[in-house]
């Protein structure tokens, strides 16, 4: 069995017992947290339910497990004969989530 679900503005394809990064969102380490943009349920070989464009009823359980940060991404700004030069880098912050039930 496994879902396709819309958080924040990406869609991921997740089973029972996955783990994903998705973008930052309010909640503890520790808490349940219930994704409810779910578009798609595939309960086995034949039997799939596609949403128009949510399934009804279908929700997926996660528990939050910790924020975490992606890798650190550098960019440069150059203005040539200007003698300016400016190196930076972010790293984008995600909410670590384990996949616990898929109901639908």
């Amino acid at each position: 069995m496994y879902a396709i679900v819309q958080c924040g503005s990406k869609q991921y394809i997740v089973k029972k017992g996955d783990n994903i990064h998705v973008d930052l969102f309010d909640a503890k380490p520790g808490q349940e947290v219930e994704l409810q943009n779910v578009l798609m349920v595939s309960k086995g070989e034949g039997d799939v339910q596609i949403g128009a464009p949510t399934v009804s009823g279908a929700i997926v359980k996660a528990r939050y497990v910790a924020e975490t940060k992606g890798p650190k991404v550098t960019s440069v700004k150059y203005k040539r004969r200007k003698n300016q030069y400016r190196k930076f880098g972010h790293r984008q912050r995600y909410a670590h989530l384990e996949i616990i039930d898929i109901q639908g």
